[in-house]
């Protein structure tokens, strides 16, 4: 009998008066809300403007839910719409079933329409979001330990996960492959952002390590899961999925980084403009000053001129009193040389 297991919640509801407040929807909630907070703080490290990460977000995000839900009732479409299921349930997003290939390519989407609207380029915008999406998956896969779901074989170690009996499930301990996967998420996540400052990685091929980095694990963690899945020649296909997606980003990776080598020198050209047009300012005080300067300078030789117009003056009227007087005095030759 195994003593150690993590446990299970009892539900995965909490009502909040006539406020259902899901386990698995807060859990995506919290992972969208770290995603966009992280990736803004990147962005701006970059040189973009605060704020842009979030404008972009209200498209990705959106776009993102409904490709992985799309993804999830394709790719599992017997629990839908074969007999005996309400097609319905479908639309039951919060129950669970997102499929992360359905939700980063749909959002891709998103994400490129809303960065044209704001003529941002999409790869930056990628490489900025890249560790965000993989901490946002570590903390979204907790939402299958709220719904006890995507669990893997039958284990009897320590750290086992403890499921009750529901529909579709036989109570026991598995391998807890939703906390592998979220760890696994995690050091995707500081992995990018290691190599990134390392290498000053752009034009999209942090996003991309980050995607490759996301499939290496999720092949071998796919591979532990038992719960219904499509199988295409022995293996499931999301591990055909994961090994695909992975030679791709590799691919680009590589050739990325011959064709467009360095970072990006602007990420955003409406903040670039922004901070060449506070600097005019600057500029313009300067030539004030220096007007200004030039101004003074003119009025006190102006003033000096005038002084020496009227010292002049004083002194001629002077001569002139004094050659009168001489002349009534009889003394005209000293009144000449006056």
């Amino acid at each position: 009998m195994n003593l150690a297991f993590i446990p299970s919640p009892s539900t995965g509801v909490i009502d909040l008066g006539p406020i259902p407040l899901r386990g698995y929807a807060f859990c995506i909630i919290i992972g969208v809300f770290v995603a966009v907070w992280f990736g803004n703080k990147r962005w701006i490290a970059r040189g973009g403007r605060a704020g842009t990460v979030a404008d972009i977000a209200v498209w990705a995000v959106p776009f993102g839910l409904v490709g992985g839900r799309l993804y999830h009732v394709i790719t599992d479409y017997q629990l839908y719409f074969s007999d005996g299921e309400n097609w319905v349930d479908a639309f039951k997003i919060w129950e669970g079933g997102l499929g992360i290939w359905g939700a980063i390519a749909l959002g891709a989407v998103g994400a490129w329409i809303g960065c044209r609207r704001r003529g941002i380029p999409l790869p930056a915008w990628a490489d900025a979001l890249a560790p965000g999406i993989a901490f946002a998956q570590a903390i979204g896969r907790w939402g299958n330990w709220f719904n006890q779901e995507l669990y893997g074989k039958p284990t009897d170690l320590p750290w086992a996960l403890k499921i009750s009996e529901g529909p579709n499930r036989v109570a026991g301990t598995y391998h807890p492959t939703f906390l592998y996967e979220s760890l696994w998420c995690v050091g995707v996540a500081l992995l990018v952002i290691w190599a990134d400052r390392r290498f000053k990685l752009g034009h999209g091929r942090a996003f991309a390590l980050y995607v490759a980095a996301y499939c290496t694990g999720r092949a071998w963690i796919e591979y532990m899961r038992v719960d219904e899945a499509h199988h295409v020649f022995g293996l499931r296909l999301n591990v055909w999925t994961a090994i695909i997606v992975f030679v791709l980003a590799v691919t680009y990776i590589v050739i990325s980084a011959k064709v467009r080598p360095g970072r990006e020198a602007v990420v955003e050209p409406a903040a670039a403009d922004s901070e060449a047009k506070d600097g005019e300012p600057e500029a313009k005080d300067g030539d004030s000053e220096a007007v200004a300067d030039a101004t003074d300078v003119t009025d006190d030789a102006d003033k000096e001129s005038a002084e020496q117009d009227s010292a002049d003056k004083d002194d001629s009227d002077k001569d002139d009193a004094e050659k009168d007087r001489l002349e009534k005095n009889g003394a005209p030759e000293a009144a000449k040389k006056i």
